[in-house]
């Protein structure tokens, strides 16, 4: 089957590799997504080629997902799911 749009692609690769659940911190990674699947507060992260990251460190809403190159994650309460490409 031929991937025909960006949504169709997203929703091949999302989960059909390493996924990581998680509470608390991770370091050393490579994230390409993180999921948020319940409330969640977020004390650090790290993103690659990224500016302004600290802006992120709030409370993020169940349901929200992040789309960076996250190399490090501290989590005070709540859920991250890390996809890895």
């Amino acid at each position: 089957m031929a991937i025909e749009n960006v949504q169709q692609l997203l929703t091949e690769q999302l989960g059909k590799n390493t996924v990581e659940v998680f509470t608390g911190a991770v370091t050393s990674k490579n994230y390409y997504a993180v999921h948020f699947p319940v409330t969640s507060v977020i004390t650090s992260i790290t993103a690659a080629n990224a500016t302004g990251e600290s802006a992120l460190e709030t409370t993020m809403p169940a349901g929200t997902t992040l789309f960076l190159n996250i190399t490090a994650l501290t989590i005070s309460s709540g859920v991250a799911i890390g996809y890895v490409e």
